[in-house]
């Protein structure tokens, strides 16, 4: 019996985020699929964003966390995992305004481009989700799959610049947000550029199946995605 549990869904680049650095930072937890309990009055009582991951432990101020960015941060500080984190003031902003800048400006394009694909659902407020027809919404798609090119640039050339992960010589947390986000790219076969490709591999080989193991849920599921949808086309009679 492990000493922490992270109540998750699958496949999600939020949990996914979770799962990969628990793994790579050598922390004791079991995950728990949560799908059938999200939404009651138990799961909302200490969950009322009815969010995951969702951490619960004895010494957090309400007995529960979620975002995973939070609580990548909460462990760390936690466990002195300083290798993840770092302690000095200027590296530690780094890593936070990369997080910050991928939750506020990448993540919604990912949104828009992948969750019609995945059949997620669509934030409100967003045409994917309004009443708008059919060729709109794909249009919207498009736009954000080619407004992608933008913000992920800037992890290139002012994130990374020269270095091989945004935490220098070793992932960062900063770096399990980014290529668990990137992974979610997969469902509309996007076109990563040449440094993406590379680093998406070099986070993979340097945390070995920390990675790999719970990504491949989330791998299995945009197959199996695109094999519905390839068996929904009609083919000629």
């Amino acid at each position: 019996m492990a000493a922490n549990t992270l109540s998750i869904l699958k496949p999600s680049v939020n949990n996914l985020t979770a799962r990969i650095f628990v793994r790579a930072a050598g922390l004791d937890f079991d995950d728990v699929l949560f799908r059938s309990k999200k939404g009651t009055p138990e799961f909302l009582q200490k969950d009322p964003a009815d969010l995951t991951p969702l951490l619960e432990e004895a010494g957090l101020a309400k007995g529960s966390l979620w975002e995973s960015c939070a609580i990548m941060q909460y462990l760390c500080n936690r466990h002195g995992l300083t290798e993840f984190y770092p302690e000095d003031p200027a590296e530690r902003a780094m890593i936070d305004s990369a997080m910050f800048y991928l939750i506020g400006t990448l993540y919604p394009l990912v949104a828009r481009a992948t969750y019609p694909a995945l059949g997620f659902a669509q934030y409100a407020g967003e045409v994917g989700s309004s009443e708008a027809d059919e060729s709109l919404k794909a249009q919207a798609q498009r736009d954000a799959e080619a407004a992608l090119a933008g913000p992920l640039d800037v992890y290139n050339v002012f994130f990374l610049a020269g270095r091989s992960f945004i935490g220098g010589d070793r992932p960062s947390i900063a770096d399990i947000r980014l290529a668990a986000t990137l992974e979610f790219l997969r469902a509309i076969d996007y076109a990563f550029p040449p440094w993406a490709k590379e680093y998406m591999s070099q986070i993979e080989s340097t945390l070995g199946d920390a990675y790999s193991e719970p990504a491949a849920d989330v791998r299995g599921y945009i197959e199996y995605v695109k094999s519905q949808a390839e068996e929904a086309v009609p083919t000629p009679s």
